[in-house]
């Protein structure tokens, strides 16, 4: 059998304190501090725990030579434990599922800080807003009286201002005032199609397309993207559409279109508010879009690079905004929020979260009548005091 380290692990040493009966019985103080060692690698789920043996043992094998594992100094127990749990990658058909996606991680071209921020900053079934409750930090001033005052808004250095010369409002600028996050949704509103179609277009629809060669495509959005290569991949959960039956859809950038995933309607909404990390204000929206990233399409171009993965979250950031805007110049009220379950988002899209994986959340629909949860509207453009 032919073994190799995986491709992407590091070691983190964490103080743990638990409960320590000898020093308790002695009167001591029954908490002790212990040093554990956690391997994080870019393919499993979460980190494990291994002892400075297991450190060393990794330490001598490379990721990327292939060695035979009855030769050198290695136990046998040891090494068939890591490859159990895919620290260790063989050859032998017993490991395939851990060699399989390790060689993922290898052929997407991850800079190896990012895979591991990206892999285990996941989430799954979190309730985000249920802990903000239970925490006491929804409001600013509940957060002031845990943390303190936030750092200052502005940092000016200490040099004398240049006043810059007045300008006069322009539609545009009167469209960004009205833009706001919208945490007030009616859900006894549906979402016409139509409406849907103009902000897909607006925002994520391909608009020309170069062929520098015949297996090479690149789009052009009305979004910027770190080389051209929009890696973002737009997935609609349609709850309350006129003339779109409720489920889980892929849209087509270059076609306009939808095609329906294979995903029972029943009950989506309730699966929706879990895909939220329990945001229930974002929840009532009759219309969600998921932005997938398609890593391999980014580093494709930029492989092994420092600055890949944050080009990607850029593109989700530009993306977001034009989503708000389009909106707002619709008459419509929308969100945006990372905050989301992406395992469980995975689960219900089919990704194995190495090769695509989500990274925001947006929404569409009416605002309200009446704001029952706060909104951030300082200009009173959306709600007239």
């Amino acid at each position: 059998m032919q073994i190799r380290r995986c491709s992407i692990v590091m070691f983190e040493p964490r103080a743990e304190v638990a409960l320590d009966l000898d020093r308790l019985l002695k009167g001591e103080a029954g908490l002790g501090t212990t040093m554990q060692w956690y391997a994080l690698a870019a393919h499993l789920d979460a980190a494990l725990k291994v002892d400075a043996a297991d450190v060393a043992l990794l330490g001598r094998i490379l990721p990327d030579t292939w060695v035979d594992a009855a030769h050198g100094n290695m136990a046998g127990a040891d090494i068939e434990r890591l490859l159990h749990t895919g620290l260790l990658i063989s050859d032998d058909a017993a490991h395939a599922v851990h060699r399989e996606r390790d060689q993922r991680v290898r052929d997407a071209g991850w800079w190896p800080l990012s895979a591991l921020a990206h892999r285990l900053g996941r989430w799954s079934g979190i309730d985000s807003a249920q802990q903000m409750r239970k925490e006491k930090l929804v409001t600013a001033q509940d957060l002031r009286n845990r943390f303190g005052p936030p750092p200052p808004a502005v940092m000016p250095p200490a040099t004398e201002p240049l006043v810059l010369p007045p300008t006069e409002d322009e539609p545009r600028d009167l469209l960004l005032a009205r833009r706001a996050t919208c945490r007030n949704f009616d859900r006894a509103r549906s979402l016409p199609l139509h409406l849907l179609a103009q902000a897909l277009k607006r925002t994520v629809k391909a608009h020309a397309v170069v062929q520098p060669g015949e297996d090479m495509a690149f789009l052009k959005k009305h979004v910027p993207s770190g080389g051209g290569l929009h890696p973002l991949e737009t997935h609609v959960i349609a709850l309350d559409v006129d003339g779109l039956a409720a489920g889980v859809y892929h849209y087509h950038a270059l076609e306009h279109t939808l095609r329906p995933l294979p995903v029972d309607g029943t009950g989506l909404r309730d699966r929706v508010l879990t895909l939220l990390a329990g945001q229930d204000w974002f929840s009532a929206a009759p219309l969600h879009i998921i932005q997938v990233a398609r890593f391999p399409r980014s580093f494709w171009k930029y492989r092994n690079h420092p600055k890949a993965y944050r080009a990607v979250l850029l593109d989700a950031g530009h993306l977001s905004q034009q989503w708000m805007l389009s909106a707002t110049e619709l008459g419509l009220a929308a969100y945006v929020t990372a905050a989301i379950n992406e395992v469980d988002i995975e689960a219900l899209l089919g990704l194995d979260g190495i090769d695509a994986s989500p990274v925001m959340m947006c929404g569409l629909g009416w605002r309200a009548a009446e704001q029952t949860t706060s909104e951030f509207d300082p200009l009173q453009q959306v709600w007239p005091a």
